[in-house]
């Protein structure tokens, strides 16, 4: 995950661990102020979540996610969207500028 989305080595670890616990084989892309260089330390981070062929991830699974990182030592607001759930118009908008935090299951 590059410098630009202004994450602390421990928090980005801290993020990439509970991604591989709660969402193991989901590709994981940042979008928004952290990428586009609008953000600072403060801000949220936009996460889209894609699931294995593009298919809605349970809502649990989300929950569950979203609970680890409120209760984890990151000290920012993470947003996490799955990809299937969105519009095709946001698919468009976050296609322009995002980095990809986690790399999806080959398989």
């Amino acid at each position: 995950m590059p410098d630009r989305l202004r994450l602390a080595a421990r928090h980005r670890r801290a993020l990439e661990a509970l991604l591989r616990q709660y969402l193991p084989g989901v590709e994981v892309w940042a979008y928004g102020s952290r990428v586009n260089g609008r953000g600072h330390e403060g801000s949220d981070l936009d996460l889209v979540l894609r699931g294995l062929r593009l298919e809605k991830i349970p809502i649990a699974r989300l929950m569950d996610f979203e609970e680890a990182v409120r209760e984890s030592t990151i000290p920012f607001l993470v947003e996490a969207r799955d990809w299937a759930r969105l519009p095709e118009r946001f698919h468009r908008e976050i296609e322009r500028e995002y980095v990809v935090v986690v790399g999806g299951d080959p398989s």
